[in-house]
């Protein structure tokens, strides 16, 4: 049986996985994530299968890499075992700024 928390770490996993092709930090150490939410599919008969719904920004609004990088995260989380859909939704607020990145994202784009 898989839950809701084993489903979770796979995607943040996976979000460890996705890049901005400018930033050589993955957006989820960026800070780029807001929510991650792991709901249980619609119909009863699908059990163990999960709908993920994640809210997150960009570090700019205008960032050129948007599309590239929505499409590799949508791409990547359904190819997860258990998932069903993967709703992104972009958020601008809060506004992103570095003090959301990781210690070790900002470690390695040098800002400590």
């Amino acid at each position: 049986m898989i839950d809701k928390a084993i489903i979770e770490d796979r995607v943040i996993e996976m979000l460890k996985t996705v890049f901005d092709p400018e930033i050589p930090v993955n957006i989820y150490d960026l800070g780029m994530i807001y929510k991650i939410d792991v709901v249980d599919a619609a119909e009863p008969e699908d059990e163990d299968i999960f709908d993920v719904n994640i809210d997150m920004t960009f570090t700019a609004p205008n960032c050129p890499a948007a599309d590239f990088i929505l499409e590799d995260m949508n791409q990547k989380l359904i190819s997860i075992h258990g998932v069903r859909n993967a709703n992104v939704e972009v958020v601008f607020e809060p506004e992103w700024t570095k003090d959301m990145m990781s210690e070790e994202a900002k470690l390695d784009l040098g800002f400590m």
